[in-house]
């Protein structure tokens, strides 16, 4: 077994420690502040991993105010080689339907107001400027055994995809949704950036479970998202990737990635100026 460790941040509806095996409660700090909760260490089949809920446990945290500089460093400081993460998204195509998973390969970013790198001066450990490559955001290996464990449980799902993230907290207008839709993006959500890149630049292998729970505002027939209609799909969801986790994780472990290891931690050394 090789010596990885999975930090888990869970998603809007998957966010539940009671999937850890001997969990334990870490309250940390980091130089760009607290993250979003109290890291849940423990193992899933034998394998070390630490739970951070992004929205906090209670859901009191709006995606604009998640601090993910300080959520993806401090899984970094436990000695996380991977993060494996739910998101809670609408879909933007006819095919991809409320309780589908899709694994993103790659994103389009439509914030406004969030840091995406943590070198910008306010860290010493953090030196330079990092002109990170985003050609390829997510971790193909790991979003490979995710796909596989979905297979073999028999879950309806679309092995690639382009997640559009907004800035939120409030959904989509009819126009935005149909202008995302035309666009080719295939899922919508509010928390993928700058998780995703934060996680390169950290030099960790990233990979994204999306849980779709309604259509967003683009649909003639169907109701348009609101919060009932998502909480309406979340238990659903929330069951489908924790099994997708549970079967995922020893299979991630079992693997030998001291070259994929090296190659994150180069690639993010070698985009420093």
């Amino acid at each position: 077994m090789s010596n990885v460790k999975i930090g888990i941040i869970g998603g809007s509806g998957l966010d539940n420690p009671d999937i850890l095996e001997g969990r334990t409660e870490k309250s940390v700090n980091t130089p760009f502040g607290k993250p979003s909760d109290v890291l849940v260490e423990g193992k899933i089949k034998g394998v070390e991993c630490v739970l951070l809920a992004r929205h906090g446990r209670k859901h009191e945290i709006m995606p604009s105010n998640i601090n993910f500089r300080a959520n993806v460093h401090a899984l970094k400081l436990e000695g996380c080689t991977h993060l494996v993460v739910t998101t809670a998204c609408g879909s933007l195509q006819e095919h991809v339907k409320p309780g589908d998973m899709l694994f993103p390969d790659q994103f389009i970013d439509r914030t406004q107001k969030r840091v995406q790198t943590f070198y910008d001066g306010t860290c010493e450990e953090y030196k330079g400027v990092s002109h990170i490559p985003m050609h390829t955001p997510f971790c193909e290996r790991t979003r490979k055994i995710l796909i596989e464990s979905t297979q073999q449980l028999g879950l309806l799902h679309h092995t690639t995809g382009t997640v559009l993230t907004i800035e939120g907290p409030r959904f989509s207008s009819k126009a935005e949704s149909k202008l995302w839709k035309s666009w080719g993006a295939d899922i919508i959500n509010m928390t993928t950036v700058p998780e995703v890149v934060l996680a390169k630049e950290a030099g960790m292998s990233y990979a994204a479970v999306g849980m779709v729970t309604d259509y967003d505002s683009w649909h003639e027939d169907e109701d348009p998202v609101s919060v009932d209609l998502v909480l309406a799909t979340f238990k659903t969801n929330a069951e489908r990737a924790q099994k997708i986790l549970l079967h995922a994780i020893p299979k991630i472990a079992q693997q030998d990635w001291t070259a994929i290891m090296q190659e994150n931690k180069a690639v993010a050394r070698s985009s420093i100026m």
